[in-house]
């Protein structure tokens, strides 16, 4: 009887041990699987994240990109893949068909300051969020039309500066100097109407002094523009504007040296006996009368001393090297000024 004990124990024993031994190795190989089965799911993630859903490495950052109207979400998704904007034109499909639908897609000019994901994107396209901010220009009193179409060339993508030219050309002087604010994708023709509106409406608070000045519109930018080199305080453009007025009166030339900046891109300091006998339409000391358009688009301010020039009896100026403006009634003087003050 001891004997058949003895004999249920160790076979409960052993049965015990094999079923630790077989719930371990279960344990053990159950850890493995489940390692090899998250490795081999982190790795497709991985894949997956690389190949598709992830910014290309040539991402168009602060560049416009476009959506064109009617076009098929495939479409879409191709041209934005061609572009560098999404790595796999499916995924994005994927993305806003979950989203909404294709028909979702919003068309339009996109612009994303930093890279984003195929989510962002999909994201984007099905809300319209264009991220186009309000740009902030600043055109120069005095600027020319070329200075001005590099200044937009370096800010806005859609800006053509050969047809800018073309058509602000004929409006040197009538492009009004100041602070702009223009979506990303502007044009040219944007950004003239908008120059050219802020000008009229700038010149309609001078209407009464331009009529009473009896000069033309066009003479007054003309001589605005002068005045907006040659002096930078109002009371000295004033000035000089009735000295100017008095040699075109008196059929004199005007002699001013800010036309050379225009034609030559020289200075008073910089200009040759060569330079002064050019013949160049703009070449005040050749040429009579004012130049045959304006050398720059001039504030508001030279405006005014333009159609309001104080009354005097000078015929000659010169600024010394401290900015003071020097007049005189005679050339003898003039002479006396320029060996006392250069």
């Amino acid at each position: 009887m001891q004997s058949l004990q003895q004999l249920l124990e160790r076979l409960f024993d052993t049965g015990h041990r094999w079923l630790t031994e077989a719930s371990e190795r279960w344990r053990i190989h159950t850890n493995r699987r489940t390692i090899i089965i998250l490795a081999i799911v982190g790795s497709l993630a991985i894949y997956v994240y690389v190949a598709a859903v992830a910014p290309p490495e040539n991402f168009p950052v602060d560049r416009l990109v476009s959506v064109e109207s009617g076009q098929a979400l495939k479409d879409v998704a191709t041209n934005l893949q061609e572009k560098g904007v999404v790595r796999s034109s499916l995924m994005l499909r994927v993305v806003v068909t979950l989203m909404g639908d294709e028909r979702s897609v919003h068309a339009g000019d996109y612009l994303f300051k930093e890279p984003k994901d195929v989510f962002a994107i999909g994201r984007a396209l099905a809300l319209g969020a264009y991220g186009l901010e309000p740009q902030r220009i600043r055109i120069p009193e005095g600027a020319t039309t070329k200075e001005m179409a590099l200044i937009f060339a370096r800010s806005l993508e859609r800006f053509n500066a050969d047809n800018f030219l073309a058509q602000a050309k004929p409006q040197e002087g009538f492009l009004f100097p100041d602070t702009y604010f223009f979506m990303p994708n502007a044009t040219e023709d944007t950004a003239i109407q908008a120059l050219r509106q802020n000008f009229d409406q700038h010149v309609t608070t001078i209407q009464g002094e331009i009529a009473s000045s009896t000069h033309s519109l066009s003479e007054i930018v003309t001589m605005a523009s002068i005045l907006e080199r040659e002096a930078y305080n109002t009371h000295d453009r004033r000035m000089i504007s009735g000295v100017l007025w008095n040699r075109l009166a008196r059929g004199m030339p005007l002699q001013v040296d800010v036309t050379f900046i225009y034609t030559l891109g020289k200075g008073t300091f910089q200009l040759t006996m060569k330079d002064l006998v050019s013949d160049s339409p703009y070449n005040t000391y050749r040429y009579k009368g004012l130049p045959p358009t304006a050398i720059g688009s001039p504030s508001l301010d030279s405006l005014r001393a333009a159609a309001t020039p104080i009354k005097n009896d000078y015929l000659y100026f010169l600024a010394d090297h401290r900015g003071v403006t020097h007049f005189c009634k005679n050339y003898a003087c003039q002479l006396a000024n320029k060996a006392k003050y250069f």
